[in-house]
């Protein structure tokens, strides 16, 4: 099998970058060849000559490069600010080629309008959101669980996503992270809902498959600082049941603390990623546990395609990083008619990008209105 190729945008100034990298190359069948990782061109060649790979000063010159067939990509993953992904992403998907794009999807909605319509325009040009934790497997056989209808019709959902890194003014102090984090400019109009408060997003509605009609925020920020911090959202569902959304990066001693709880009429689920090999099921009289990669039969063949070593071992965060780049690399495989490919998961893309943006822009107007609730 010939490993895919694959370029990155940003990546190179901060710690996610890496990340992506070490993902993409985690299954031996794909590998990063090519980057523009930073906005400076002096530190994108440093940074691709640390990672071995060709630099670039610019995306637009790496994308002219593979289309004059001097550059072999597959992809491109797109690991920049906000502001930048929708230019980025159009550029790439307009040319023809697939993008696993950060989240949250761009800067606005009319941006992301916009992207839907190129990528719904390219059908055979894939397009992925890389919403982290929708490739832990057990996130992945909750939603297929639902879908079986093992805990009936949903009533209530709580999501939630905790951390404490920005409960000081670490913008202030040099914290590159914090800095385009917390700046309007580059983040957008939400700080910790766009950066978190999507996750916790994500995960409770691509797992129900549910969505979303109307919200009631309060959203609120530490003294001297400009986008929210804080981010606590009610939402009515589009089955007529609760959502209570939860998001904070002032909570201290909290790190990645972020899952859910599904109330459905005959049972319930329960799942967090600082525990993430473990899925709980409830029936009122017991508690089941589902454990990764250990085989039941309520789990589909799919799912057991994106098990890596035998259930007890450590399977966590990079590997479920890695399963979004797998389901990508099927798609692409599929596209160019190799054979024996694994079906490709349903991970989010660019619908889940969409109302990503329109959960914010309610989010962000209800809390400016005090908590009215407004419609998506």
């Amino acid at each position: 099998m010939t490993k895919l190729k694959v370029g990155m945008i940003g990546g190179g100034g901060g710690f996610f970058g890496k990340v992506h990298q070490r993902a993409i190359s985690l299954d031996a069948t794909r590998e990063v060849v090519a980057g523009a990782l930073h906005q400076d061109p002096a530190l994108s060649a440093k940074f691709a000559d640390e990672w071995g790979v060709k630099g670039y000063t610019d995306y637009k010159t790496m994308i002219a490069d593979w289309k004059a067939g001097t550059l072999e990509l597959d992809y491109v993953t797109i690991v920049t600010p906000n502001f930048l992904h929708a230019e980025q992403a159009l550029a790439c998907i307009n040319a023809g080629l697939p993008v696993l794009c950060e989240k949250p999807m761009c800067y606005t909605v009319a941006e992301a309008e916009a992207l839907k319509k190129a990528v719904k325009a390219n059908k055979k040009v894939p397009f992925a959101l890389s919403h982290t934790y929708t490739g832990h497997p057990l996130m992945m056989l909750a939603r297929e669980l639902i879908k079986q209808g093992k805990i009936g019709t949903i009533r209530k959902i709580e999501t939630y996503y905790n951390q404490g890194w920005l409960a000081t003014l670490a913008e202030k102090t040099g914290n590159q992270q914090a800095s385009w984090r917390t700046d309007p400019k580059k983040s957008g109009i939400s700080g910790c809902g766009g950066d978190i408060g999507t996750h916790a997003l994500i995960n409770a509605l691509w797992t129900t498959g549910l969505g979303l009609k109307s919200v009631s925020a309060l959203l609120t920020a530490i003294p001297g600082r400009k986008l929210d911090d804080d981010f606590n959202v009610f939402g009515k569902l589009s089955n007529g049941g609760t959502l209570v959304l939860l998001a904070s990066q002032i909570a201290i001693g909290h790190k990645n603390d972020n899952g859910f709880r599904i109330y459905g009429e005959t049972g319930s689920l329960e799942w967090f990623q600082e525990n993430a090999e473990e899925l709980h099921y409830y029936d009122g009289t017991t508690r089941v546990t589902y454990f990764q990669n250990a085989p039941t039969g309520e789990v589909p063949d799919v799912l057991k395609s994106y098990g890596r070593i035998p259930s007890g071992h450590h399977e966590d965060f990079l590997e479920a990083l890695a399963n979004l780049h797998t389901t990508l690399e099927r798609k692409i495989r599929a596209i160019k008619g190799e054979k024996n490919v694994p079906p490709a998961y349903d991970h989010p893309g660019v619908d889940e990008g969409v109302l990503g943006m329109k959960f914010l822009k309610a989010a962000v107007e209800s809390s400016k209105k005090k908590g009215a609730w407004i419609k998506l």
